[in-house]
């Protein structure tokens, strides 16, 4: 259980919606599902497989696409709130893969438990092989469990807004 939303549902959503979010061009970065005051809210963090900016008609469709296979299967119980967007610049890091994708880029992690004393970590990315994640900080590489990673996200760099200004000129 996280804040009292069991990780059954979220894969269960993500089981749902993943195929057919896929095959439309999509691919899942994040599934949240929140408590609120009076409804839950569901937040699907998505990107475009072709690498181009996510736009407003992207989330509408994917928004569309999420509503209608939720209807049918109803893996949350009760109202609830839909929320899509795209990951932005400093996006989370949530898959191996991403690990991989983001080789050489300065990125921030938090683990559950202390590595080497810390739980905080930027640093430039080299990369994952096998279950460790490779971090140079501070001039030293230091190896953190994957499954240790509570958070994980990329650093705003003048490197990735220069990227995200030429995805942007791809879309337009």
């Amino acid at each position: 259980m996280v804040n009292g939303i069991s990780l059954d549902i979220i894969s269960r959503i993500t089981e749902i919606i993943e195929p057919s979010l896929e095959a439309m061009g999509y691919n899942i970065v994040q599934v949240k599902l929140s408590d609120g005051a009076k409804r839950k809210t569901l937040s699907v963090m998505a990107e475009r497989l072709d690498d181009v900016m996510m736009g407003f008609d992207d989330c509408t469709e994917i928004t569309n696409t999420v509503s209608a296979l939720l209807d049918v299967d109803e893996p949350i119980s009760g109202a609830y709130n839909l929320e899509v967007c795209s990951p932005g610049i400093d996006r989370p890091l949530t898959k191996r893969d991403d690990y991989k994708r983001f080789t050489g880029q300065e990125i921030k992690a938090e683990t559950i438990i202390p590595v080497g004393g810390r739980k905080r970590f930027r640093g430039v990315l080299k990369g994952i092989e096998g279950d460790k994640i490779s971090l140079v900080v501070d001039g030293v590489e230091v190896e953190l469990p994957f499954t240790h990673i509570r958070t994980a996200k990329m650093v705003m760099t003048e490197e990735l807004v220069a990227k995200d200004l030429k995805k942007q000129k791809t879309k337009g």
